[in-house]
């Protein structure tokens, strides 16, 4: 009886410390990233129990690639310490982009969907203010099919 005892201690313990923390149910904002050329996307984030779904809308461009997009992430949230916590999510990204090299004279573009992953941390202040930097590779599967990791961003986010 102990032993049952025990376990079931050791496993309610487990599960309080693994309880996401209560997050905020909305915060918008914008996220800035990296990746080719600088990209800037108006994000927007609603809570769904102890987890909440991503959309970001935004446009990525240098001096011969255009890209907008679509995204939404399914979020798992963890809480690390305090007010500072992770996340990890996976999602889709529909979008259009196209590359011109004035260069070369070499014009293409196109139409793009894929899977999204997205890994990161964020730390939510006193004020309803949320800063966050995360990953977010990409899988496309039409079109211009392939692989690209858009480097660290940040997003700032006003929570309500």
């Amino acid at each position: 009886m102990k032993k049952i005892l025990f376990l079931f201690a050791i496993v309610m313990g487990a599960s309080m410390s693994m309880e996401a923390q209560s997050i905020s149910p909305n915060a918008i904002g914008l996220r800035f990233g990296a990746g080719n050329g600088l990209g800037t996307e108006i994000s927007y984030q609603k809570a769904l129990g102890g987890n909440r779904l991503e959309l970001d809308l935004g446009l990525n461009s240098n001096d011969n690639y255009d890209r907008f997009a679509l995204t939404g992430v399914y979020q798992w949230v963890w809480n690390l310490e305090g007010r500072f916590n992770w996340y990890a999510g996976v999602g889709a990204t529909l979008g259009s982009w196209s590359y011109n090299d004035n260069f070369t004279g070499a014009n293409e573009g196109g139409f793009n969907a894929g899977a999204t992953g997205q890994l990161g941390i964020e730390y939510d202040f006193n004020i309803p203010l949320q800063l966050s930097l995360d990953v977010r590779p990409n899988f496309w599967l039409l079109d211009d099919a392939g692989f690209d990791w858009n480097g660290i961003a940040l997003g700032v986010r006003y929570q309500f």
